[in-house]
Formats: C-alpha cells, structure tokens, sequence
C-alpha cells in the first residue's frame, strides 16, 4: 500500500488488482495478477516489485533444501514494473537477478536498491523519445492517448494522427486511416494525402477528404474542381446538390465551371443565382440549357440597370425563338415603362367544408405565378381563385410606377431586330407613341420605319403589297416630317417606290423633276397625271410634255387625245410660238400633219383676227393723233372763239373782267383767286392736268430703272408689247448729252 500525493488516492497493491481509495470511497481498479512485494507511486506510474515465484514441494525441493539453498536464492530473480494505470500499459519491465530490498525516490528519479548491495536509478524519458519508442513498436493508439495525456498542441497531436494514417494506408486499411486523416486535416498538406487516395477505387475516401477540406476552408480550387469532378464521374447528383447548397466555402467560378462541363445546369444556375451572378445565370439558361423562355424571365425580373447589357447580349437569340415577349420587354424598356416582374402569391377562398381535394388546391397559393399551371377541369372556387389571382397580379403590375432609368437612344436596339422586320415595325410604332421624344430620336425612327414598310411591301404581293405601300406613303406625307428627303428618295429608289420620290420632290416644288422622273422610266399614264397636276401651277410642263408625246410613236398612241389637249393650253396661255411647236414636232418624224392641222388652222385664224384688229387700232390711233395734231396747230396759229356766256365757277352771266382758258372754260376774274406772280390755271381742269404731269414724270424717272424692264420683260406673256411699252416710256432712249 502506498499514497498518491497527485490525486490523494491511496494505492492498495494485491495479487488479482490495484484498488484506488479515495475521500468518497473506492475508486477505479485495474487487474494485474501476481504477487507483489514493493509498491511505490513515481509521477504517472506505479512501480511494482514481483517477488520471486515459489516451487510448490517437491522431494526435489526437500532434497535442495539441505544441499542447494544458498545456491537456489542466488538464481531466484525478482520482477520490476512501471505501470501506467491511467494508460493502462507497462511502461517498463525487467527481471533482477538480486531481490528487491527498497524503493525510493529522490532528485526525481527513482532508485531501487538490491539485497546484494546494487542500487538501480530510474530516469524517466522526454515525451519526444517516448513517442519515437511508440512509433517504433507501431503503437499509435498509445502513442496518441499519450501525447494527449501529455497535454501537446495541436500541431503535435496532428503529426501523430498522420503517422497513424500512413501505418494503416500502407496495411490497406483506408476507411480507418482517412478517419485519422480527417482528424489531422489542419496541420497536414492536403496533396500528401490526396496522392493516396486518387485510385478509382478509393473515391468514396477521396471525397470524404475534400468535403473536409472545403468544411475547414482549406480547400483551393484545384480541390473544389477535383472534388465536382469526383461527384460527376460517380453521377451523384443528390451529394452534388447537398454540397452546393451546404453554405460551403469553395470557388464560385471553379464551382460553376465544372457543373456546366458535367451537364448539371439546374445546380449551376442554383449557384449563379445564391451569389446574385445575373449574367451567369442567363449565360447557362441560354448556352447550355436551351431554356430561352426562363432566360427572359430571369432578366424580366432585374433591375433596369443590370437588365439591359443582358437583354442586348443576347437579342438576337430571344428574338429567335421567343418573339413575341422579347419585342414586349424592348418595347417597355425602350419607352421607359419597364417594371421588374414579382410573383404575387394566389389568395384563397376559403370553403365552408373541408377536403382533401381542398386541401390540394390550396397548396397551389404558394406556387409562384409563372411557373403556376391551371388545372384541366378546375372547380368553380379554384376558378375564381385563379381569375382573381390573375386580377391581382395585373393590378400590382399595373399600379406600380416604372423605376427611374435613363433611356438608351432607340437607334441602339436596331441591330437586334435582323431577320426579324414584323417585330421590328412592331418595335418602332411603338417607340413613335412616345411624346416629347428627340429629335434625333425621331429621325431615326421615321427613317428606319419607312424602309422596313418598303421593304415589307417588296416581298408581299397584290393588295398586300399596296397596304404596306399606303403606310409608307402615310408616313412621309404632310408638313414637318422629321425624315431627311435625301433618304427618302434614296429609300424610293432603292426599293422603287415611285410614289416616296413624287411625293418628296412635290413637297420640295420640283414638279419639273417629278414629271421628268415619268418620262424617264415612259410611263406616259404618269406623266399625265402628273401634268394634270401640276399644269396649272407649272405651265413649262407643256412644252416638256409635247416633246415627250411626240418623242416616240408608242407614246404617242398612249397619250391619244392628250396632245390634242396640250396643244389647246398652250395656244391659250401662248406658252410657245407657233414656229417653236412646229419646231418641237419637227424633232422626230412622229407627229403627222393632221395630227396638228386644226391647230395650225385656229393659229393662223387667231393670227389673221389679231392683225386685223392691229390694223384698225393703228388706223385708228393714226386718225387720232392727226388729230391731236390738227388741234394744236389750231390753237398756236389760229385765234380762239369762246361762245360760253356763265362762269363755270359760280354759274353766273359773264361780265367783265372775265378770263377765258384754251379748254374752252370762262370765269369771272374775281372767281379765280388769282395770285400774284403764278400763272393762272383752269381750275376744272386742274386736276386731270396734274396726273397728266404726274404720269410724265413716273415715266421720266422709270427711265432708268432697267431692273423694272427686264423683271417686267421675265414675267410678261407678250414679250413684243412689253417692249413697247416700255420704249414709249424712253427706256431704249439713247441718253443726251450734258
């Protein structure tokens, strides 16, 4: 027996066990049979003396007795133990030729002294020199219950573990050596472990590994890649998925990367959208998946700043196959009425009894709407959930206002829409609905509106070719039209559109060039109807259209009885000479002389009257003048009779004094007022005589104002009285000299 001065047990030795005492009663016990002599605690350990066994009687033994005792007790050996009971394990025995006399410890070590006078010291050995013993004797297990005995870091404890890994690695026992992996995983370089276990055969163990790995973040993406990788080629999709949605830390990208090569999309798209990476999902629903509808959703559903670089990106392809909604979504984000699409949960009505098929039919509030599929024979109360719901959704829809965003110029979204023109003109009809928009803007979208009605019109035929012509006519008719003409005539041209080009030179009053523009291309039913048109308000037509109806015989028999007509007005308003319409006939041997008889006959005619009428006017003004000049011989050569007897001012008998005037008017002297030094005047005929002198002194100043001929001369149809005129005027008289 002996006390522990550590625990304040007392240490009770017998032959079966060693019983611990303590203040609350027996303690533990721990079997070690034989008998014992000495008994001793040194630090953690026990130290027992075995006393040499004894012979049972024998008539050998009796026969020693009185021959061989002292030779007997010489070779009879004693035993010397450390035990660890704590440990439960013999940290050092041996065998003493000289049996035990005492134990004691001193400078702490333990001695023990012999009866033979030998004294044995006992030096207990570092933990380091302990654990290399136990490596040694591949004894792990102790080794670890040691050092954690012993109270070693962490660090140390791992480097045991790993030894451990690697002694049952190497006996083949791999399930039990990546539990001591596992264990150790902080203080060990992941690559010396991963090196053992990359056989095909041990990838359960592999992925145990790396599952740790990205738990204690020490995974890289080398790690994360191996460990998909590992998931995809045993087609776990259940470990797959439990591990992407563990909330483990691993590389995103890597993550993503390895689920798109293996063909798990669904988990890829998970992990774009846990990590609020837009574009990567829309890229995997797209590229990979194929599911174009639920890409559109998905960007229906961003903001308008992080929608708009994906709807651009991949236009063209939501075009293609989702056509309809993907023209919506341009439509709204372009006329700045885009919203966010939300799901709206479905409110129930609830039902006075209770059932299961009630019950199911409930469950479907929790579904959101776009993925919500109506039933085939709904009942009235789930019908009218469903029509309420959809109300509801439009109503939210409806009544929220736009977010605030700055609109891209419309001309941004063109490219998008190739191959595409119904929804292209849908695109723009709508964008042209807006108010106040650019007027840059504006142009552009007129623009691109009328060469895609053009060019929808090139490829329908019939009626349907003249309605989209209609609309192109529509769209470029009136004032103020934002379109530059040059591209609307280039536009025409391109598409042979006749009537954009007539309409843009008409609103440019080139009438000319429009009437040219059908004699160009022989169209002689145009060039009718557009002289009929324009006739009146460009009279030079005429001339242009009797050269064109008598420029070929083909033409000439479309016209018919149009030359006759175009003969007829420009006699009328003597648009040309007789000789110049002779000579435009006369160009090409088309037009006969009976073709023109009846207008040559009426201008000889008209000729034949007008000289007639010229002859007798100068017969006349020649009478005239004569005269005039007659008269004023008269009056300065022959005296002047004046038979008037009343004044002409106050009506009154003449007396004396009287004035008489050469126009034949008398008054009394005191009726004229006269005044001194001014010469007299006929007041009757005063006025008539000042715009006579008024008259002559216009024509006197205009004389010079050759500008005023000329602009005369310009406009005047009778270019010959004209002229005469303006020489009665003294224009085309030769100055005097001063």
């Amino acid at each position: 027996m002996t006390f522990d001065d550590a625990n304040g047990d007392i240490v009770v030795v017998r032959d079966d066990a060693i019983h611990y005492y303590g203040v609350n009663g027996r303690g533990p016990s721990f079997a070690y049979e034989g008998p014992k002599q000495l008994v001793s605690i040194f630090g953690d350990y026990v130290a027992l003396v075995t006393p040499p066994k004894a012979s049972p009687p024998t008539k050998m033994s009796t026969l020693r007795r009185f021959v061989g005792s002292q030779r007997d007790d010489l070779y009879n050996t004693s035993t010397f133990a450390l035990l660890d009971t704590d440990l439960k394990y013999i940290a050092h025995t041996e065998t003493l030729i000289s049996q035990v006399k005492a134990l004691f410890i001193e400078w702490n070590d333990l001695f023990l002294l012999t009866l033979d006078g030998k004294l044995f010291r006992y030096h207990e050995k570092t933990l380091q020199q302990k654990l290399e013993i136990l490596y040694q004797r591949d004894l792990y297990v102790l080794a670890i219950n040691f050092a954690q005995k012993a109270g070693v870091d962490t660090a140390q404890r791992n480097v045991i573990l790993r030894k451990y890994g690697d002694y049952l690695h190497k006996k083949g026992d791999y399930d039990t050596a990546m539990q001591q992996y596992l264990k150790a995983i902080d203080n060990t370089e992941p690559s010396q472990v991963i090196r053992k276990f990359l056989d095909s055969q041990r990838i359960n163990n592999l992925i145990e590994y790396l599952e740790e790995l990205h738990d204690h973040d020490k995974a890289t993406v080398d790690h994360t890649t191996l460990l998909l990788n590992c998931y995809a080629k045993l087609k776990d999709t259940e470990k797959l998925e439990t591990f992407i949605k563990s909330g483990t830390n691993f590389d995103l990208e890597t993550a993503i990367s390895m689920c798109r090569q293996g063909s798990y999309y669904d988990q890829a798209v998970f992990l774009a959208k846990k990590n609020s990476e837009h574009e990567l999902v829309i890229d995997i629903l797209i590229e990979d998946s194929k599911k174009y509808e639920d890409a559109l959703d998905y960007i229906w559903r961003l903001a308008p700043e992080m929608a708009y670089p994906n709807m651009m990106k991949y236009a063209r392809i939501l075009l293609e196959h989702c056509e309809e909604d993907a023209t919506q979504i341009f439509i709204d984000y372009y006329t700045g009425q885009y919203r966010p699409r939300e799901d709206v949960p479905i409110p129930t009505v609830q039902e006075p009894q209770g059932g299961g098929a009630y019950n199911v039919a409930n469950l479907t509030s929790f579904i959101p709407l776009p993925y919500r599929q109506a039933s085939v024979n709904p009942s009235p109360g789930t019908a009218g959930n469903q029509q309420l719901a959809g109300a509801d959704a439009a109503d939210a829809e409806a009544g929220q206002a736009p977010p605030e965003y700055d609109k891209p110029k419309p001309r941004t979204a063109f490219s998008s829409f190739v191959d595409h023109p119904e929804n292209f003109i849908t695109f723009l009809e709508a964008c042209l609905k807006q108010e106040n928009l650019d007027k840059s803007d504006m142009t552009d979208l007129y623009t691109a509106l009328f060469e895609m009605y053009l060019e929808t019109a090139n490829t329908k035929k019939g009626e349907e070719k003249e309605t989209w012509e209609a609309k192109a006519k529509k769209l470029i008719d009136g004032k103020d039209i934002p379109i530059d003409a040059s591209n609307v005539l280039l536009l025409s041209h391109l598409s042979n559109f006749r009537d954009g080009t007539t309409l843009v030179r008409e609103q440019q009053g080139l009438r000319f060039d429009i009437f040219r523009s059908y004699t160009s291309a022989n169209d002689t039913a145009g060039a009718i109807k557009a002289l009929r048109k324009y006739g009146p308000e460009e009279p030079q037509l005429y001339p242009a259209a009797l050269a064109y109806f008598t420029s070929d015989p083909k033409i000439l028999e479309e016209a018919g009885h149009e030359l006759d007509l175009v003969l007829k007005k420009i006699d009328q308003d003597g648009l040309m000479a007789p000789l110049q319409v002779i000579q435009t006939l006369s160009t090409n041997a088309v037009a006969t002389m009976g073709m023109v008889k009846k207008y040559l006959s009426d201008t000889i005619e008209r000729e034949r009257k007008e000289i007639s009428n010229n002859r007798r006017l100068i017969e006349s003004y020649r009478t005239e003048t004569e005269s005039k000049r007659k008269e004023m011989d008269d009056l300065g050569n022959k005296p002047a009779v004046f038979q008037a007897t009343r004044c002409a001012a106050c009506g009154r008998s003449l007396d004396l004094p009287t004035v008489h005037f050469l126009c034949k008017h008398s008054f009394h002297q005191s009726c004229l007022n006269e005044t001194d030094g001014v010469e007299a005047e006929c007041p009757k005929c005063a006025a008539a005589n000042n715009n006579i002198r008024s008259f002559r002194k216009a024509q006197e100043d205009s004389a010079d104002r050759h500008d005023m001929f000329q602009d005369a001369l310009q406009r005047s149809r009778d270019k010959f009285g004209t002229i005469s005129e303006f020489f009665g005027r003294g224009v085309m008289t030769a100055p005097t000299a001063e």
